[in-house]
């Protein structure tokens, strides 16, 4: 090809990409199925590849992510990003519209004329602000101090929702010259909870809440891991313009829309503080049906030129506040804090609580994450403690309500020796561990309950506490003496007799022919989750290919950074855990990697979500045949949804499935369109 026809082909395929992410991202209406979008993205890139000098500054390819870098410089702000007053009652925000309305002479103490306001919600993720200079994205970075952030452009092309051009709708005059847009970095709640399901199989710490998983997630060294993570944004804020201007704030909101930004739709012009209020109530009965975290709504004079009347404070605008919800949280004693030590020896202290009801959730048990979160909110046994459920999913400790701590209450300090086997605790940065290894039985228990379990090699009958019975008699001793028993050696034990007894031994003889990725990451790993372990499995086929392997060739595969890679190398360099995995072998396990599909792809451009029972299989082996048939797998419904496949049971996913009008087939139906026998 000829460089002009590669110009000619590159600008065709990046204006073409554009579109169809604009269309999934902005307007959440997909118009392309995932592998038609992938063979545009790599052609584009091979294009790119043989071409290099002529891949646009805006090209679709930069968002897929770069090499580590070494940090973050400062950058300064087009002009300032300040924070917003809240409020937390009713009476709050009248007095605020009452300052409002005499501020702008709306208020004479005879008549009082009603203010026009825009109602927003107020998201709850990283502000952030784009630069855009003739239309092109050139710069992102975090608020920092208002004055100055941190600059994060490579992390934020890596999410779809920020366009990296500006569409031909909207003002003209945003695309020429300088235009710095505010708005916030957000992980939706589905991939939240998915990031943490996969962080909590690898043992490693789970992010909070939502918040702190797009901040942690928008600061990452490796771009890569930020494309991982399928973060979104949304845009509420023009910062600086040099050619346009907006007379009021739900003006500015269909300008960004018309530019091709993600703008949130439910949002409200109200002719006075009275429907801002209603408004706020509205969005508060739907806050836990929503795809993303809100804490409140905020409420805007909607004349701009207003706001230039109204005026600044030293650090907040005169024009705004947050309405903020009342918090996620409840206050109960701390009756006791016990260690637990985790399947790769981390120690981590958990809070036992006087039981609370927490959002419709009864809490007894938080984390309290290390030691030094211990010392830092100084937590003690006896202590009354606010606590809440972080993004809802995980327990913790806010604060001590030092008022209130009984007398005597001493801190408390994780153990100089393992509480399972004895063994010298080491410390490694803020995690506490124990270094004994499988030689510790709190290790070697959830090591081979991790083994068993579903989603692994989903031995049926063979739980945690089986487990531990099994472990306490010496019946076994690593993973591959699972495989070595025999009738006799379950006799005895608590709930069996001689049904369930050869339903076991059927069972642990069933699973001898594991999918090779469900094997690797049954064998616990420190880093690889079941999506690693997929990768891992699908670009080598074959056990020792994947034990042999260089951490260097490892990095290689797309998706695969260096801490995985360093964890898969040093798991194989062990010689215990070679020569277990060769026991298993000798014993009939035999790990079988899943034959790439061919043919018709039933299910191709759909976005699935799965919710209620399965009667033929467990949901991960559903998970895994609808993606075989060019489905993709979500873990929460949204707009993007389009197919939920509901059992018995289902609850609320089924609910909102149905009020976004998300199609909606049974398991039956579901096991028809892929063609299953089952």
């Amino acid at each position: 090809m000829t460089p002009e026809a590669a110009r000619e082909r590159i600008e065709q395929l990046a204006a073409e990409i554009r579109e169809h992410d604009h269309a999934y991202y902005a307007l959440d209406r997909p118009t392309l199925s995932d592998a038609a979008y992938d063979a545009l993205l790599r052609e584009l890139q091979d294009l790119e590849e043989e071409f290099p000098d002529l891949r646009p500054a805006d090209s679709p390819t930069l968002r897929v992510g770069g090499g580590m870098r070494e940090g973050f410089r400062k950058v300064k702000h087009t002009a300032p990003m300040r924070s917003i007053e809240t409020r937390k009652d009713v009476a709050e925000v009248r007095e605020f519209d009452a300052r409002v309305r005499k501020d702008l002479g709306l208020d004479d103490g005879l008549f009082a004329a009603e203010v026009g306001y825009m109602a927003e919600p107020k998201f709850d993720g990283l502000s952030v602000e784009l630069v855009y200079e003739d239309g092109v994205f050139v710069r992102g970075s975090t608020r920092g101090d208002g004055e100055n952030g941190e600059d994060i452009t490579a992390n934020l092309r890596t999410i779809r929702a920020i366009p990296l051009r500006l569409r031909g709708g909207g003002p003209e005059g945003g695309r020429r010259g300088v235009l710095a847009v505010r708005g916030e970095a957000l992980m939706p709640l589905a991939e939240f909870e998915a990031l943490n399901k996969r962080l909590i199989q690898e043992d490693a710490e789970p992010a909070p809440n939502a918040r702190n998983a797009a901040a942690g997630t928008v600061r990452q060294l490796d771009p890569a891991v930020t494309a991982a993570r399928k973060l979104d944004f949304y845009a509420y804020d023009v910062l600086h313009a040099d050619h346009v201007g907006f007379a009021t704030q739900h003006e500015l909101l269909d300008a960004l829309r018309a530019w091709g930004f993600h703008v949130e739709s439910d949002v409200r012009q109200c002719r006075g503080i009275d429907e801002a209020i209603r408004f706020h109530a509205e969005v508060g009965d739907k806050r836990d049906r929503l795809p993303y975290e809100i804490d409140g709504v905020v409420i805007k004079v909607d004349d701009r030129a207003a706001h230039t009347r109204l005026g600044m404070r030293s650090r907040t605008p005169r024009y705004a506040v947050a309405f903020k919800f009342p918090p996620r949280e409840e206050v109960t004693t701390v009756l006791d804090i016990v260690v637990q030590v985790g399947r790769t020896g981390k120690l981590t202290p958990v809070a036992q609580l006087a039981p609370v009801d927490v959002s419709g959730v009864t809490v007894s048990r938080a984390t309290l994450h290390n030691q030094d979160e211990i010392d830092r909110k100084d937590v003690r046994i006896g202590d009354t403690v606010r606590v809440r459920r972080a993004g809802d999913v995980i327990p913790e400790v806010i604060e001590v309500l030092l008022e209130r701590r009984p007398d005597g209450a001493v801190p408390f300090t994780l153990p100089a020796n393992c509480p399972a086997c004895g063994a010298k605790v080491e410390r490694e940065g803020a995690a506490h561990r124990c270094p004994n290894g499988l030689a510790c039985p709190a290790q070697l228990e959830r090591h081979v309950t991790h083994f068993t379990a579903r989603g692994a090699m989903d031995i049926v009958g063979l739980g945690g506490r089986t487990v531990k019975q099994l472990l306490d008699a010496g019946k076994v001793k690593d993973l591959a003496s699972l495989y070595a028993l025999t009738p006799i050696d379950l006799v005895g034990l608590e709930g069996f007799a001689g049904k369930s007894i050869e339903n076991l031994v059927s069972a642990i003889e069933a699973s001898k022919a594991p999918r090779l990725d469900r094997f690797l990451f049954a064998l616990g790993i420190e880093h690889v989750g079941d999506t690693a372990a997929k990768l891992l499995a699908d670009h080598y086929g074959a056990l020792s290919g994947i034990m042999d392997a260089a951490a260097e060739d490892l990095q290689l595969i797309h998706g695969i950074g260096p801490e995985v890679a360093q964890s898969v190398t040093h798991f194989f360099s062990s010689a215990r855990n070679r020569k277990v995995i060769a026991e298993l072998l000798r014993l009939g396990v035999r790990p079988v990697a899943e034959a790439r599909p061919s043919g018709p792809r039933p299910l191709e451009g759909e976005i699935m979500v799965f919710t209620g029972g399965l009667e033929s299989m467990p949901r991960p082996d559903a998970q895994r045949l609808a993606e075989r048939a060019g489905a993709r797998i979500a873990g929460g419904i949204s707009r993007k949804v389009t197919l939920l496949v509901a059992g018995p049971g289902a609850g609320s996913k089924l609910e909102d499935a149905r009020r976004l009008g998300v199609a909606v087939i049974d398991e039956a139906e579901f096991l028809r369109r892929v063609g299953s026998t089952r």
